[in-house]
């Protein structure tokens, strides 16, 4: 058992993908998959992993495109950057550590990469736990207003850039932290400068605008993800920062559209509920898992 949150890195056999990620915990324990969200990394979970590694084992990857995951470049043989494939990837991911069964953490980008592995592999998620994870309508605020103007566009380099403008400047970066936190002092700066520093490298501006692009998908496949909380009344709970602005309060109430015993907790917090809220997100997980027998 790791007492302390260890950073690794595997190589993925078939995609040649280096997958960074975060591990804690007795590995012959149950599995906490953290899939995190734009434009963050696995750091975004450093305070929970400790808290929910005390009685599980907690494991937070980098997705391709964000943090200090590498995805090998080789002519002809590009790595498209659509939600399939950051899904088909922690896919691998998973079979490389031979997990097999698992609860996962879904947050931002993380909701759809995650109720898409669920679609492939429903008998291997045991719980889901959504902090401002999207999978309904209901749940899209005004912010995606321009994003889906841009999805009805022509993906023209003015339309891209524009969207840059808006949504990859250290502002904006920035703002998704700041914004509905009721205590500024609980949001650590080097979370937003971290993630603003690696959104410059070269070319990650063009692989966010095509993950924008690509999440109209995401909205496409509502109906299968509503298909399989009814087939698989999957335990969830939604834990909710209700001053968000991106993905709003409704959408974790709609949960319990097709999953009647859904549990619906609303926090005073923003976005990134995890930063300021981490103490109290990790009681109501693990009280949520225990009492689901998970």
């Amino acid at each position: 058992m790791s007492s302390i949150t260890q950073t690794k890195r595997i190589t993925l056999p078939t995609s040649k993908i280096s997958i960074f990620y975060r591990e804690q915990g007795d590995v012959t324990r149950p599995v906490i998959l953290l899939l995190h969200g734009f434009p963050s990394s696995s750091h975004q979970y450093r305070k929970l992993i400790p808290i929910l590694a005390a009685k599980y084992r907690v494991i937070a990857p980098d997705l391709p495109g964000f943090g200090f995951t590498e995805v090998p470049k080789s002519p002809g043989n590009e790595f498209k950057y659509t939600f399939a494939a950051l899904a088909s990837t922690i896919g691998e991911f998973l079979d490389a550590l031979e997990i097999t069964t698992f609860s996962i953490y879904i947050f931002d980008y993380g909701a759809p990469t995650g109720l898409r592995l669920a679609l492939e592999r429903p008998h291997a998620v045991r719980a889901i736990i959504s902090q401002n994870g999207n999978a309904y309508e209901a749940g899209l605020g005004a912010f995606w207003d321009p994003i889906r103007a841009f999805w009805a566009g022509q993906n023209t380099p003015a339309e891209r850039d524009s969207l840059k403008k808006a949504l990859l400047s250290f502002e904006a970066t920035r703002w998704q932290y700041d914004e509905g936190t009721s205590d500024l002092s609980t949001i650590a700066p080097e979370s937003y400068h971290l993630d603003y520093a690696l959104l410059q490298r070269p070319g990650n501006d063009e692989i966010q605008i095509d993950l924008f692009r690509d999440y109209q998908s995401n909205v496409a496949l509502y109906p299968d993800f509503h298909t399989y909380f009814r087939q698989s009344q999957v335990p969830l709970l939604a834990i909710w920062g209700e001053n968000d602005q991106i993905f709003v309060p409704p959408g974790a109430e709609a949960f319990k559209q097709d999953l009647p015993r859904a549990e619906v907790v609303l926090i005073d917090a923003g976005h990134f509920a995890v930063e300021s809220d981490a103490a109290l997100i990790g009681e109501e997980i693990l009280a949520f898992l225990g009492r689901n027998g998970v």
